[in-house]
């Protein structure tokens, strides 16, 4: 093989290897990493929240909490422990917001749709094709004026962030709540209990920082989509 085809063979392997589509929603998506790494990175994570957190010992909510998320992942048609991170900490404090167990499995539908949609390695892969977008730009104005070279390299890593970083993350939030939906919906949880999940945390209100600067929709938004899609999760309602 001729030196110069080798670059070309190496990058159609990358793109074989990074191009993939989400379940259900079939989106393309960028990924770079492999699931492995992401399941490690997912323990650990996890590991730090036991260390960090006190677990409960009521055995009512921890009951309620595997009851439900035994049949999210069982919606899924995949074994939970064999996903991403593989394990999902539900904090104490959003269950009064749940409110029964309808609430919580738009929670944990939610949580475990990230992991079916391998929106963790998504974003490493993105935060990486940025910053090696970056760096070439950088290494380009190498020979200009540093002080030029450190306001456009500023000035582009702001603009990365608010023009790609950040809509990426709205989607995979909006991605999340869309799949969970189903998954709900599959599991015998009428999809309509998110919809009334979501406007009870719009109640709660607080100082938020405009949509275009958060990592996830503002709860208006999310609400209208989900009321969207209410008609299709409701193709997947499973009564029990």
């Amino acid at each position: 093989m001729r030196a110069a085809a080798r670059p070309l063979v190496a990058l159609l392997l990358l793109g074989v290897v990074a191009c993939q589509t989400v379940p259900l929603t079939n989106r393309s998506q960028l990924l770079l990493i492999p699931e492995g790494t992401e399941l490690q990175l997912g323990l650990s994570s996890y590991q730090d929240i036991l260390k960090k957190a006190r677990v409960s010992h009521d055995p009512a909510l921890n009951e309620q909490v595997t009851r439900v998320g035994t049949r999210i992942a069982e919606a899924t048609g995949r074994n939970a422990f064999c996903l991403p991170g593989g394990k999902v900490a539900v904090y104490t404090g959003i269950l009064p917001i749940t409110r029964d167990d309808a609430g919580l499995a738009a929670v944990l539908g939610h949580e475990v749709s990230h992991a079916i949609a391998r929106h963790g390695g998504e974003r490493i892969s993105q935060q990486l094709a940025v910053q090696g977008g970056l760096m070439a730009t950088q290494v380009a104005l190498a020979q200009r004026d540093a002080r030029t070279t450190q306001w456009v390299a500023a000035g582009l890593g702001a603009g990365a962030t608010v023009g790609l970083l950040l809509p990426w993350s709205r989607l995979q939030e909006s991605e999340a709540d869309h799949l969970g939906l189903i998954y709900m919906a599959r599991a015998g949880y009428h999809p309509q209990a998110a919809r009334d999940l979501w406007v009870r945390m719009a109640s709660l209100g607080g100082p938020r920082q405009p949509e275009f600067l958060s990592t996830h929709p503002a709860p208006g938004t999310r609400i209208t989509q989900i009321e969207a899609w209410i008609p299709e999760a409701l193709q997947h309602y499973q009564p029990r």
